[in-house]
């Protein structure tokens, strides 16, 4: 099976920003990777950046996969954002359950969960859109323990779900327990590994603590040594995340999909360290 690359992207808010993201797309796309996905902020709160973003995409002809997310949107305004991708010829989108935005209470929503996106596309839509779904091989951080999660995992897939993207991880061993374990639940769609550059550690740090992605100590250690030393902290995440993409790929996985952070060189180090 032909293995797939593909670039994340968010939405930009401001002008400045569209233009930087717009060169970032161009060099990106130089590697004609499979798409780009975008994101969408908690609560949707990025809606219409994201939609700008989407249509410049489009404008170019490049292959877009929209993050999608039950919070926020009722039945209706999902339908209406699904029929306005169709409508730009857009066939593939990522759906998540997402998060609400910070300093919120609880969003009444008529879809609480991914699965129920996922039927959502599928009654409505039929097989017009690949759909990608989220997988945590180090469990959710609001799971309640790894059976739960692989179950709800399991409900995606179930309801429609075509392949799943990873949240990004550095312990190899976690994605092949995670993909062995779906597996012998009868789950056989594509798992691609998302990787995460490493660039800064303060920023990777607060994103690990939110979102539950565990950094290994040894790693950890290494990196607060280099205390401000921008250049040791870039060529040693370098030579970490290609590491971790080789043994990945050596080890079957489908592809990889880059978090980019809207920036070329890190994601291009990785592409071009692997022979990509």
């Amino acid at each position: 099976m032909t293995k797939a690359y593909s670039f994340e992207l968010f939405p930009p808010k401001t002008e400045k920003g569209m233009t930087n993201l717009q060169a970032t797309v161009t060099e990106l796309q130089t590697r004609n990777p499979a798409f780009f996905s975008c994101t969408y902020g908690a609560g949707g709160s990025t809606q219409n950046n994201t939609f700008a973003t989407v249509d410049w995409l489009r404008e170019q002809s490049i292959d877009t996969a929209p993050h999608l997310t039950c919070i926020g949107n009722s039945v209706t305004e999902t339908l209406e954002i699904l029929q306005r991708y169709v409508d730009q010829g857009i066939n593939r989108v990522v759906a998540l359950r997402g998060d609400r935005p910070s300093g919120t209470g609880l969003i009444d929503s008529e879809l609480t969960h991914a699965n129920d996106l996922v039927a959502l596309i599928r009654e409505h839509f039929n097989d017009h859109f690949h759909i990608e779904v989220a997988a945590y091989p180090e469990m959710h951080p609001q799971a309640a323990n790894f059976a739960a999660d692989l179950n709800n995992f399991k409900r995606k897939v179930d309801a429609g779900a075509n392949s799943a993207i990873t949240q990004y991880f550095y312990n190899v061993d976690a994605y092949k327990r995670f993909v062995d374990e779906t597996s012998a639940m009868g789950i056989e769609i594509p798992i691609v590994p998302g990787i995460m550059p490493i660039t800064n550690y303060s920023n990777l740090k607060r994103f690990s603590d939110a979102c539950g992605a565990e950094i290994p100590r040894w790693i950890a250690k290494r990196l607060e040594s280099y205390l401000d030393d921008v250049d040791s902290i870039r060529a040693f995440g370098e030579e970490v995340v290609t590491q971790l993409c080789a043994e990945l790929l050596e080890q079957g996985a489908p592809g990889l999909h880059f978090y980019t952070m809207n920036q070329t060189a890190p994601t291009l180090a990785l592409w071009d360290n692997l022979g990509l």
